[in-house]
């Protein structure tokens, strides 16, 4: 019989609940960085199937409700739409989510893995589909609630896929982790979201003028960056509050297919 070892890497539930972890702003960036540039063609492979995805699905959505100038300018149509692209949409994406956690711990992904969960696809929309509610909600109230569940609930979605948990639990699970080091949490992100404006500069500036299309090219080329990078830095951060569990068999490395059955 094959001997197998496991092996906690990070965190755990238990020491997240408890606010046993640190997070290093600096080295969480920098960490994503190395990743980045070691795996963002698969992970902006994966990201434009899932959004291919999207934008069929909002085309043939659209179709039936009279056009996407009508769906924009109909709250409800909108709404609509913007339920069905989550529910559609969210159970490949979770798949590069998860690459960026399995980088973290040091595994290989390919592309395919945004396939690899979609046995646990209606939970992870449902959970999408509650996050993006309480976000909204809280934003549409008084604005700073929203930007604090944003952060707090980033990393639900892995929760439910990873730790397999429901998506109540892992939304509750998510507040109570991250509630200890939100505001670290938030620099990171806010230092992204600057990445992000930065970002879209060159297609700002150079709108209006002959050199627009280089201007949208530039822009592009940043993004395959910035992309893997938000999603590397999530799986750092999941990493380093909850944690994960390698399945190893001895004499050999953990693979994907090591980790748990996707």
């Amino acid at each position: 019989m094959e001997e197998r070892s496991v092996l906690q890497v990070g965190g755990s539930l238990d020491k997240a609940v408890k606010g046993e972890y640190n997070i290093d702003v600096k080295a969480v960036l920098k960490e994503a960085w190395t990743n980045t540039s070691k795996s963002r063609i698969s992970m902006n492979v994966g990201l434009l199937f899932t959004i291919s995805i999207g934008v069929v699905i909002t085309l043939i959505v659209s179709s039936y409700l009279g056009g996407i100038e009508v769906v924009f300018q109909d709250q409800q149509s909108s709404a609509l739409l913007n339920i069905l692209v989550t529910l559609v949409v969210y159970p490949f994406l979770v798949g590069v989510e998860m690459m960026g956690i399995f980088h973290a711990v040091g595994l290989k992904t390919n592309a395919k893995l945004v396939f690899a969960f979609l046995k646990r696809g209606s939970w992870v929309a449902i959970s999408a589909l509650l996050t993006s509610t309480l976000v909204t909600m809280g934003i549409t109230l008084f604005v700073v609630p929203g930007i604090y569940l944003a952060v707090a609930l980033s990393l639900v979605l892995p929760l439910v896929v990873e730790k397999r948990l429901s998506p109540l639990k892992a939304i509750t699970l998510s507040l109570q982790a991250t509630r200890f080091q939100w505001f670290k949490l938030f620099n990171i992100y806010l230092v992204l979201f600057f990445l992000l404006i930065a970002t879209s500069l060159p297609l700002v500036i150079l709108a209006n003028t002959s050199a627009s299309l280089i201007g949208g090219v530039m822009t592009m080329f940043a993004l395959t960056y910035l992309a893997p990078l938000f999603y590397n830095v999530k799986g750092i951060l999941y990493r380093e509050i909850f944690g994960m569990q390698l399945s190893i068999a001895k004499g050999s490395e953990a693979t994907i297919d090591s980790t748990f059955s996707a």
